[in-house]
Formats: C-alpha cells, structure tokens, sequence
C-alpha cells in the first residue's frame, strides 16, 4: 500500500484561479564533500529501458533519470506546471499537465497515448491494487488497474463523478467500496462512501476543509481536516479532533507496517504561509492524535515513510527527520541537502522527498541536484547535477 503526499492538486493556467483551495529559493551547501559520488548530467539519448526509473519535472519539461545511478536518460519537453506521482507499476508515472493525466512510460521514456483529459487533475492515489485519480474541474473520479496498463491502451476501469466539481480525492479499498470527498468550489465538508455499484452506503460531513488521504495498516483511511480528521475504518467514520481550534491536516503519509499516520499540522488560518515546526501522529487503533516537534520547518513535499514505517520529515534546515510513529520521538536525522527556505507561492520549486524501497531521493532545486540517500545507513549514495533546477520528484513504484 502506497498512497501518494499529499497536495498532488491543480495543474496549468487554471491553477491561478484555483491556489485559494489548495495548500500553500532553494539554497543549499555543496553536499560533494560527504563522499558521495557526484556527476554532472547532460540530456542522454536513449538506448535502453532504463531502471527503476525516476521522473523530475522542471519549468517546460521533464527529466528521466535511472533510479541506481541517478543518470539522465531522457530530457522531455512538456510545457506547463506539470506534477509526477507513481502509477503502480514498474513502468509508468502519471504526469498532471494543463490538459489532464497523461501516462508516461518511464521505463521505455515516451509519454504514452494514454489520458485522463479534463481541467485541473488532482490526486492520485494508489491502494489495494488500484490507482484512483481525482479530476478537480469535473469532479470525475477514475479508478484503473496499473497492471492494464502494459497492454498500451487506455485500461477499462470504475468510473464516478462527484455530485460538485471540488478539489478532492478518492481511494478504493480491497472489497471494491470507494472513499471519496464531498465538497464544492467553495467549501469542502467530508466524505462518503460508495458499494462497488456506485450506491452510497456511508456519508460523514464533519470535517472542514477536507484535503487529502492516506492509508494505515488494517486499511484505515484518513482525510485531513481542518480541526483534526476523519477515520474510516471497518465501515465507520470516527473523527479525531485537533487539540487546537484551528488544527489543520492537510497531508498525509501511511504505511502497511504501521497504524500511525503520519501528517502535517497547521494553526494560523490567516497565514498567508504558515511555516509549521510540528507534525502530527495519528493512531488509527486508537484514535488518537499526538503532535512531534522537530525545530524546523518543512513543506507539503516533505512527508514519507520508509521500509519499516518509519515518519520521515525532509526539513528546512537540510535535514531528513527519522520519527519513531509508535513513540513519537525523533530517532535521527541524516543530513540531506543544504538548508532552504519554503517559498511563498506553492508551485515553486523545493526540495522534495520520494521514498522508494530503502532509499530516499531527495531533489535540491537551489544547486540543480538530486540525492540517493541509503535509509538505512544514512549514507549519500550518490548525486547529479542536472541542467536545471527541478519541483517535482517521483518514480516508478509497483505494489501497494
């Protein structure tokens, strides 16, 4: 199970007139020195499906790099504020770009003929052995089976849409019902839940603001809120509140070896950016909620786990936060990147977390790097200098 972090929101011009409903420069020390190797990348003519590959997109295009080596196979041209997140297999990303979700074949480094057309493609989520995206602009909800997707063709797949267009999202659990939000282009209320026939069979309005997902062990499921959030759980919603008022969650990172969720946590409604220094730990077993200070800052494109369910937090101050979710203390940080500052506008570039296996890729805008960082040791495996600084980083991920 993997759902993907959680402000995976709107794309292209019509993101403008949209920033109001979703989330909310880079700078950093030359990391060369911490005996990692380091190569400087020039756009690769490919030759061969590359491994395990990664996908970074920068103003105009995207970059196609091999997971191991972190080499630049492929430069893409792709105009527009394009956003990656893994499709569920071992070849495909999806890429949101102005005109929808289209599929690339990282592996073979062509964008397919595949797409979700519609405005403003949201989230993607994947669980249970299906990827669900979320169109904002028609509220239309497609639901697919990566593994259909090698076949070269648009897969058939579960198809629903939102009674109002909304920036939401949705997961499929195993039994087939669907989660998805409910909400307008002017406010957002909760959840329900859908049978595998479309028919509503559950329905919670009690959560404010509602923004983003994720997954616990024993399939509970998480939609922040903006006091706290909304559990479901063996076919009923359970609401944990926030110890404060104004208690926003707004994403999320879950893990199948842990009950706990791990989240961001906002408290200034008026902010025109709020610079948090505190995460939240939800227990999904027992309802609970604890906050974890970490004496830094950190952005939307900061939260992951690791291969034991561990909470990682990528923080401004260049370090990666290793969080034990059961203790709630912070066990190590591994230096990462140089420290950097959250810019105000939340399509710019920052550095970026994306875990894959026992390894984190951690993008650095500010010096055109990315990192391969070994979770387990803590040692820099590798790094690249690319032709330009990147925004978004992910890759390949198959399972869930």
């Amino acid at each position: 199970m993997n759902t993907s972090i959680r402000t995976r929101a709107l794309t292209g011009t019509a993101l403008a007139l949209a920033v109001s409903t979703v989330l909310t420069a880079c700078g950093g020390d030359d990391t060369s020195s911490s005996g990692a190797k380091s190569q400087d990348a020039g756009a690769a003519t490919p030759t061969a499906p590359v491994r395990d590959p990664l996908v970074a997109t920068f103003d105009g295009g995207l970059y196609v790099l091999d997971g191991k080596t972190l080499e630049l196979t492929r430069t893409i041209d792709l105009p527009g504020f394009n956003r990656v997140n893994p499709a569920g297999d071992d070849d495909h990303v999806v890429v949101s770009t102005d005109s929808g979700f289209r599929l690339l074949n990282a592996t073979e480094q062509t964008l397919t003929g595949i797409e979700y057309k519609g405005a403003k493609p949201g989230h993607v989520v994947r669980h249970a052995g299906k990827t669900v995206l979320f169109t904002d602009g028609t509220g239309e909800v497609n639901v697919f089976e990566p593994g259909d997707l090698g076949a070269g063709e648009k897969p058939h797949g579960r198809t629903y849409t939102s009674a109002r267009a909304h920036h939401g999202v949705a997961i499929e659990l195993g039994d087939g019902r669907l989660l998805t939000t409910l909400g307008d282009e002017e406010k957002r209320t909760g959840a329900l839940v859908l049978d595998k026939d479309n028919k509503e069979i559950a329905r919670d309005e009690n959560c404010p603001g509602v923004h983003g997902e994720a997954a616990a062990r024993g399939e509970a499921v998480a939609l922040g809120c903006e006091d706290g959030v909304l559990i479901y759980k063996d076919g009923r919603f359970t609401k944990v509140d926030a110890p404060d008022d104004y208690g926003r969650i707004g994403n999320q990172a879950g893990s199948d070896a842990s009950p706990v969720l791990l989240g961001d946590y906002k408290t200034d409604p008026d902010a025109e950016l709020e610079r948090p220094t505190r995460v939240s730990l939800i227990d999904t077993e027992k309802a609970k909620l604890r906050l974890v200070e970490l004496g830094t800052s950190y952005s939307f494109r900061s939260l992951a786990r690791g291969p034991h369910g561990e909470a990682l937090v990528l923080g401004t101050d260049g370090a990666l936060h290793v969080i034990d979710p059961d203790k709630g203390t912070v066990r190590k940080r591994i230096p990462a990147v140089g420290e950097w500052q959250e810019p105000l506008d939340w399509q710019q570039a920052r550095p970026t977390l994306f875990v894959r296996d026992h390894t984190a890729y951690v993008s650095e805008p500010g010096r055109k790097a990315v990192h391969a960082i070994d979770l387990d040791t803590g040692e820099k495996r590798t790094s690249v200098t690319l032709p330009k600084g990147t925004n978004e980083l992910s890759g390949t991920v198959a399972g869930h």
